[in-house]
């Protein structure tokens, strides 16, 4: 699987800027496409902050814009590129948008669990914008900056490569017992 090129929000607004009269397809996996009744039903800012397995914070923005398909459909034809456009321009009223956020597209129907994917590639083709969805990976951030999962920039690992052994004691088999009501507990 080919990992997809993460795109910020300043570009794919911009791509989309550009094609104002095409009509708005998404392709979510090879030959399957989001119903042309789609409804952009939310677009949310998340900003993310974790610690990976090498101790380091790591900070950034995505914005995820949500696709929701109605049952039944409603229409035979995809919203607009304008028309998408105008749902972004009503929710930059009330939330400015970071531009150098990740963007994903939130989508799930009864055949494809939901999940969030990357635009991968902006595809124009007979009078559609299609915007070829595919999922992300799975990453380490710590081999990315040349360490191993699970150690420190002084290269010993963070867990010990041997574990102490722990003696177990069994409590009830000796001779006094705690029970209820004896006042030991």
């Amino acid at each position: 699987m080919n990992k997809p090129e993460a795109v910020n929000w300043k570009s794919f607004k911009e791509t989309l800027a550009q094609h104002p009269d095409l009509t708005l397809q998404f392709q979510y996996a090879e030959n399957q496409w989001v119903d042309p009744s789609y409804h952009i039903t939310e677009i949310k800012q998340a900003p993310i902050v974790s610690v990976d397995c090498g101790g380091v914070m790591n900070s950034w923005t995505e914005i995820i814009v949500q696709l929701w398909e109605p049952e039944p459909a409603e229409q035979e034809r995809a919203m607009t590129v304008s028309k998408a456009l105008s749902i972004v321009d009503l929710v930059e009223k009330s939330l400015p948008l970071n531009p150098l956020a990740t963007v994903k597209i939130e989508f799930g129907n009864s055949q494809f669990d939901t999940r969030q994917l990357f635009p991968n590639d902006f595809i124009i083709s007979g009078g559609n914008l299609i915007i070829d969805l595919r999922p992300g990976a799975v990453q380490c951030k710590a081999m990315e900056r040349g360490e191993s999962c699970g150690t420190k920039t002084t290269g010993e690992e963070c867990c010990p490569a041997e574990k102490p052994k722990v003696e177990l004691i069994n409590f009830a088999a000796g001779g006094d017992v705690c029970t209820p009501g004896s006042g030991c507990c």
